[in-house]
């Protein structure tokens, strides 16, 4: 989760949602609102953009994801 924290610090959350790698994808039904990342192959973070006068991620929680 820290490689996707440092990239966002540095390259912003519009150019690391580009990066394939982590599959970043909205969410839908009771999660709509919220984005997904893939930490690796077992795990998941679920973040939320918080707007205001600047741009702020909340990262929501960070679960086992089913396959």
């Amino acid at each position: 989760m820290l490689i996707w924290i440092d990239a966002v610090e540095l390259r912003g959350l519009a150019e690391v949602r580009k990066v394939p790698g982590f599959h970043d994808e909205p969410l839908k039904g009771d999660r709509k609102g919220q984005r997904s990342i893939r930490l690796n192959q077992a795990y998941r973070a679920i973040y939320v953009v918080v707007s205001g006068a600047a741009q702020f991620v909340r990262v929501e929680e960070v679960n086992k994801h089913r396959y």
